[in-house]
């Protein structure tokens, strides 16, 4: 199984995000894209194993996938947002915060990715692993983390290029067509986004989660 993202989209402006969907990278000038290609780069080395040496392959797209044990070290932006609130420190939203995302539930993902790996109708495909419920703005997340966690935080907005670099380009949505993972495995996601972010701050509060 190869653990790809919906990152390999790109700024494909067809939303929902279908496997069959072109991808449209941008400049190689740009270094946010270098991630999205080299994940492309996987699936067609996998697949290309599947065709040729018949290699039994899964590739899944994963969408925004969070966990309580989750860290913010790698821009992840729940656990950001919830420690941030968590400490009264400003939440911090990168651009004016009207790019949206949908974010998945690490158990509802590990459950897809078990059914997928037992599934012989799996082999050889792509699929999106995500949650099409509860898009929201990054703006809107950071509103909804200071409810959860009943923060006074102030929410700081920060221009992309002081957060990244000058001309950085961000994907506007976020948002998995989940038809065929439904109808070879019937997936559904399960957890809401209350309840992560619930979940989330209780991890942080804990003892484990202060360490």
């Amino acid at each position: 199984m190869v653990a790809s993202t919906s990152e390999v989209y790109g700024k494909s402006n067809i939303v929902p995000f279908r496997e069959d969907a072109d991808l449209v990278m941008g400049p190689t000038s740009k270094g946010r894209w270098s991630y999205a290609c080299s994940k492309a780069i996987d699936e067609f080395l996998a697949l290309a194993y599947f065709k040729e040496k018949r290699l039994p392959v899964v590739i899944v797209r994963l969408f925004n996938t969070v966990g309580p044990r989750q860290t913010g070290r790698y821009g992840m932006v729940i656990p950001n947002f919830v420690k941030q609130a968590l400490l009264a420190h400003p939440v911090t939203v990168f651009g004016d915060g009207s790019q949206s995302r949908c974010f998945t539930y690490v158990t509802d993902v590990v459950d897809a990715l078990v059914k997928l790996a037992d599934h012989e109708g799996a082999v050889g495909g792509v699929f999106n692993v995500g949650n099409d419920n509860e898009e929201i703005s990054i703006l809107e997340l950071a509103r909804r983390v200071k409810q959860r966690t009943r923060s006074r935080s102030e929410i700081a907005m920060v221009p992309y290029e002081k957060a990244y670099e000058e001309g950085f380009e961000d994907m506007p949505r976020r948002v998995p067509d989940l038809a065929k993972v439904r109808g070879l495995i019937g997936y559904e996601p399960r957890v809401h986004l209350d309840e992560i972010l619930d979940r989330v701050a209780a991890y942080f509060t804990s003892d484990k989660g202060r360490t």
